[in-house]
Parts: structure tokens; sequence; C-alpha cells
């Protein structure tokens, strides 16, 4: 696993860290669709993915998701974060976008390198503004985009962190990602198929000159 942590952190974090959070991380493995953090729950560690990606959602009271942001390898989320070293309940949910691997460490540890290495201290700062970046650049999307638009930013955006121009996805899941119906988004991607940007088949969406 030293290979794969090194990958995805090594260029921002010293060997003494790396080997810090090898040593007292748990290594966490979990499959597409399963989800990782539920609404609710208190935290206890946060994530550092090494493969695959994570989507985060909110949720409506009348429990109706909304996506904020994916994260890939490399990142972390900095509302878990929050969350922990608050010790509050998570105010998301994050489901595996594909397959997963990530290592979750432990609240104690992520003060004491906070005061200890600079360079996890910048990475948790990094992070901050990162995420708070997309969740503006989700709100800007809502308010100021029309839904196809909406739609096709969405399915950009999740064949690039698939890497994979082919998207896995029914309609409904794509609806409760966007926050609105079925009909609709049945409706808009036929729309998006007639202008050539997409091609539809059976529960798979195939993206044209991404």
């Amino acid at each position: 696993m030293w290979k794969e942590l090194e990958e995805a952190y090594g260029f921002q974090f010293e060997k003494e860290l790396l080997a810090e959070i090898l040593e007292t991380g748990s290594i966490k493995k979990v499959s597409a669709g399963n989800r990782i953090i539920e609404i609710g729950e208190y935290v206890t560690g946060m994530p550092l993915l090494l493969e695959g990606a994570i989507k985060i959602l909110r949720e409506d009271n009348d429990g109706d998701e909304l996506l904020l942001y994916f994260l890939e390898r490399g990142d972390t989320c900095a509302m878990t974060l929050n969350c922990c070293l608050g010790q509050t309940k998570s105010e998301i949910r994050a489901v595996a976008e594909n397959d997963t691997t990530f290592i979750m460490i432990p609240i104690a540890k992520m003060e004491e390198w906070t005061g200890k290495y600079k360079s996890w201290r910048n990475f948790v700062f990094e992070s901050y503004h990162n995420r708070l970046s997309e969740m503006l650049d989700t709100i800007d999307t809502i308010a100021f985009l029309k839904m196809d638009e909406r739609l096709m930013r969405y399915l950009q955006e999740k064949a690039m962190v698939n890497a994979n121009d082919f998207i896995q996805s029914t309609h409904q899941q794509i609806a409760y990602d966007l926050h609105t119906s079925r009909v609709v988004i049945s409706r808009l991607l036929k729309k998006l198929e007639n202008e050539g940007k997409i091609s539809l088949q059976r529960n798979q969406i195939k993206l044209k000159n991404l």
C-alpha cells in the first residue's frame, strides 16, 4: 500500500508523514454505490483517497439528494474534517462513485499533524479552499445555468472522475444527483442526443467529443 499512498500524496507529504499515515490509518475498500458516510452519523476519521472516486451529497427535508462535488485520488473531504474536529454529526452523505480505496485517519492524529507537519497543515487549508470553491461552483450552476447545461456539465464531470466517456447510470440516478425528476432528465437526455452531444444506450450514456 506504500506505493499507492506515495503516488497519491508523495508530491506534497514528506516520507516521515507518509509513514505515519500508513502506520496509524485504517485502509478501507468500498464497492461502487455503497455509502461511506451517512447524514447524522458522528465522523471519527478523515479519509485520504488512494483509488477511485467519492461523490458528496446533501439531502433536503423530503429526502431528495443534491450532488455537491466529487472527490478523487489525492483528495480529502474538508466537511468531514470539520465534523471530526467539532465532534458534530455529519451533514453530508458520501457514496463511492466507483470501487474506492482510502485510508481513514483518526482524529487525534489529524490534530497532532497540524502542529507537527507544515505540509499537512497546508494540505488541510488547501482542501478547505478547494471544497469551498467547488460548493460555490455548485451554487452558481444551480442559480445561473439551465437544467440542460447543468446536465451536460454533470455528465462531463462524471466522465472525468471515472476516466471513461461511457457513463453507467440510470435516468433516475441522474435525477437524484441533480435534484430533479426522472421525466425531466429523460427529456433533456433525448434533446442532447438529438444535438449530437451524447448517445443513449440501455443504462449507459456515451459522451461525444469529450
